[in-house]
Parts: C-alpha cells; sequence; structure tokens
C-alpha cells in the first residue's frame, strides 16, 4: 500500500476514532488520559520533521541558488529564464494570497476550535500576536528590518530559530546566509567548489532520507493529531480544511488554465489548448508520482517530439526548472502559510504578506522535487511570521492530493517556460543548434 494511501486511511481513522470516543459520554479526565496517551505519537512525528529543517534550508536552497547562478555562463538564455521565473513564480503567489484574503478559509472555525488550536500548539500563536501588535507600534522603517534579516552570527540563529523571544532573524536569517552562500559559490566557480558541492549534495540528500523517514510515520502522526483535535472540539476544524482544500485547487486551475494559456498564446506563440493536449503524457505523470524530479525524463522527451522544442533548451529549462521554477509549490506554499495564520488568528499586515510572498519565491527554489518536499519548507516560513510551525500538521491529512496538483502545475510550468525561451530565442535571431 503506497504512503499516500497509508496518510489517507490514518486521517479517516483518526478522525472517526475521535468522533466515536467523545461520544461515548467519558468524563472529562478520562479524555484527557486518552490524550496524553496519544499525543506524543504526533509530536515524536512533527519533531522528526522540524529536526531535518535547518540542513534543509542550508542544503537544499544553497544549491538551488549555486545551480541558477551558473546559468549567468549561459548568457541571455539562463538570464531570461531567471527572470521569467521570478515574474511568473510572484504571479502565482499572488493569485493564491488574494483568494485566502477574499474567501478567508481559516476563519470560518469556531472560537472554541481556535483556542483549542492556540493552546495544543503552545503560545507561539499569542507570543506572534503580540509581536505583530508591537511591531505596529514600533513602525520600524524598511532598513531596521533588512538589519535585522542579515545575521552578525548565522549559527546563533540556526541555534535560536525556534527561539519566540528570540530578537534576531530567525529563520529568516538562516535563508539568508544560505541565499549568499548560493551566490558567492556560483561566482567562486564549480571547479574550486567541487568538493563544497559535493558535501551539499550529500547533505541534502541525507536531509530527504530523514524526512522519507518521518513520512513513514506520517499515517500514525496524522491519525493521533486529528484525533486528539476531534476529540477536544469535534469536527469543526474539518469544514475549514475543506475551504482551504477547494482555494488551493482553485488557485493552481486559475494559474495553470489562465496565466500559462496567456503566455503560451501571447509570449509564445503557441495554441494554449493543442499545447496542454499535446504535453497530456507529462500532466498523467507528473500527478501520479507528486514528484518533478521523477517527470524530468518523460517531461524533456515530450517536450522534444511532441512540442519541437530544441534538445539544448529543453534539456537546460526543464533540468533547471524541475529545482527553481515551481510556481505550484510557490503558491500552494503563499495559501498554506496564510490560511494557518487565519486559523491561529495570526493578523498579517500587507508589508508582512508581501514578506510572504518574496519567501515563497525563494523558497520555492530550494525545495525538494519529491513528494511532501515543499511541507518542511513551510514551517520555515510560519516560523518566520510567527505561527507556530507544528501547525503544519494541520493540513498533512489532506496534502497528498495537493501535492499532486502542485506537481503537475510545477511540470506544466517548467515547460510553458520552455516554450517562451525558444520563442525568445528565435525572435531575436539566434539558432539553438540540436
Amino acid at each position: 500500500m503506497k504512503l499516500h494511501t497509508k496518510i489517507f486511511i490514518g486521517m479517516v481513522l483518526g478522525i472517526v476514532a475521535g468522533l466515536i470516543v467523545k461520544n461515548l459520554g467519558l468524563q472529562q479526565e478520562t479524555l484527557d488520559t486518552i490524550v496524553d496517551w496519544v499525543e506524543p505519537v504526533g509530536r515524536i512525528f512533527m519533531n522528526l520533521i522540524f529536526m531535518m529543517v535547518i540542513p534543509l534550508i542550508l542544503s537544499a536552497l544553497i544549491l538551488g541558488i549555486a545551480e541558477i547562478g551558473d546559468v549567468k555562463k549561459l548568457g541571455r538564455m539562463g538570464v531570461r529564464l531567471l527572470i521569467y521565473t521570478i515574474i511568473v513564480s510572484f504571479i502565482a503567489v499572488l493569485i493564491g494570497i488574494t483568494m485566502v484574503n477574499v474567501i478567508n478559509p481559516g476563519k470560518t472555525i469556531s472560537p472554541e476550535t481556535r483556542e483549542y488550536l492556540v493552546n495544543e500548539f503552545g503560545a507561539e500563536a499569542a507570543k506572534a500576536n503580540a509581536q505583530a501588535e508591537a511591531n505596529k507600534a514600533d513602525e520600524r522603517n524598511v532598513g531596521d528590518v533588512i538589519a535585522q534579516i542579515i545575521p552578525r552570527n548565522p549559527f546563533d540563529e540556526m541555534a535560536n530559530a525556534y527561539n519566540s523571544s528570540h530578537t534576531g532573524g530567525g529563520l529568516l536569517s538562516v535563508m539568508f546566509f544560505a541565499l549568499i552562500f548560493g551566490i558567492a559559490m556560483a561566482a567562486v566557480g564549480e571547479e574550486k567548489t567541487a568538493t563544497l558541492k559535493s558535501f551539499l549534495e550529500g547533505m541534502y540528500e541525507v536531509v530527504i532520507k530523514v524526512i522519507g523517514y518521518a513520512m513513514a510515520l506520517a499515517p500514525y502522526g496524522v491519525a493521533a493529531l486529528l484525533f486528539n483535535m476531534v476529540v477536544n472540539v469535534g469536527a469543526d476544524f474539518l469544514v475549514s480544511l475543506l475551504w482551504y482544500v477547494l482555494v488551493v485547487l482553485g488557485a493552481l486551475a486559475i494559474h495553470q488554465f489562465v496565466v500559462y494559456s496567456i503566455i503560451l498564446k501571447y509570449f509564445a506563440k503557441r495554441d494554449p489548448v493543442q499545447f496542454m493536449k499535446d504535453m497530456g503524457e507529462v500532466t498523467l505523470t507528473a500527478f501520479s508520482t507528486s514528484s518533478s524530479n521523477a517527470t524530468l525524463p518523460t517531461a524533456i522527451r515530450v517536450s522534444i517530439e511532441k512540442l519541437k522544442i530544441p534538445k539544448p533548451i529543453a534539456h537546460f529549462v526543464l533540468t533547471i526548472g524541475s529545482t527553481g521554477n515551481q510556481n505550484g509549490t510557490a503558491l500552494f506554499e503563499g495559501i498554506t502559510v496564510l490560511f494557518l495564520a487565519q486559523v491561529f488568528n495570526v493578523d498579517l499586515s500587507i508589508g508582512s504578506q508581501i514578506t510572504v510572498v518574496l519567501l515563497c519565491i525563494l523558497a520555492g527554489v530550494g525545495t525538494a522535487g519529491v513528494p511532501g518536499g515543499s511541507l518542511p519548507v513551510i514551517v520555515t516560513i510560519l516560523i518566520s511570521i510567527g505561527v507556530p510551525g507544528e501547525a503544519i500538521a494541520l493540513i498533512y491529512g489532506v496534502d497528498r492530493i495537493l501535492d499532486m496538483s502542485r506537481t503537475t502545475l510545477n511540470v506544466n510550468g517548467d515547460i510553458t517556460a520552455a516554450a517562451y525561451i525558444q520563442y525568445t530565442e528565435e525572435k531575436a535571431g539566434h539558432i539553438v543548434e540540436e
């Protein structure tokens, strides 16, 4: 049985078991005892995820930025792809956060449910609200904010990343360190950084393996977390979760069928309907595997054979895109962060939401192209805005269908980018050799 099936079964069993126990008429003391026995299972699962967040940021983000830095050696094509990725990812995240602000899926839960969630995941949400109010009163300028993000001691920021009383930049500073390190690594050149790159690649593979171990516990962790929530508050949160799923799927559909169609029609001079039909095999592969990396061979073959994209462009754009051009992941991360902020009643100003947009674009570069790879990254962004990172557990149960959908958008976006690059190269009169 596949992991995503086990997670779904765990979600259902946790909800059903919680409803049964809640309606048995047991005394509150007995219910509390049951919850105390079940709770450590969910906590162990979450701790395994948290344990890998810092190593994942350092390895994945540094490598992702370094690879994008290498495109400078390839000249105009690399610069065009970089600009394209930033603009289209920005549009994707903007669509997502606009829908969250209009529909407000996280505000549909009752005050009782919200109070339970705040208590369940510690006092971080309350501290975040207090910090948000302090920031409003503080009226810090842009320079102060930037200065706080740039770390004096990145190791200190790593050590205090989960410390809510820490006055530094925390995970934001760690991400900035990884960004600068990656840029510098690309500038120095592959010849002198080969050993360092090999080390980071090995570290990245180990991190992904450990995350895989954690995901093996996901069915039990999700079941335990949802069981405790249902026992304490009933099924109230499930309605809000359904709205969240619909918002994500709706935003992904808008980006796929509206934004990509506009790009194909006006910026790549392709028929959007025929183009999407021709890459149908890639769409099905991405949807079924939930992995940009696993879909890469099929994407390259279809791009060259069916879509008639020159081999050098297909290889270059799709290989870089499988890591660095993840529109669906950026969109998903933006929606998830704002949804959980609403759930915990963490009020984000427009400035904070813009920060979320920028972080999602940056995090999309360092997101693992494997199933569930974006979830640890979301933990990073949540903590940076004051939402308890443990809140990510609330959406684990429904992540599989969303992972399949956003991966499909990621891969289709890479092929759309390749068509755009092909058109701009031909329009500029550059001949791309096969």
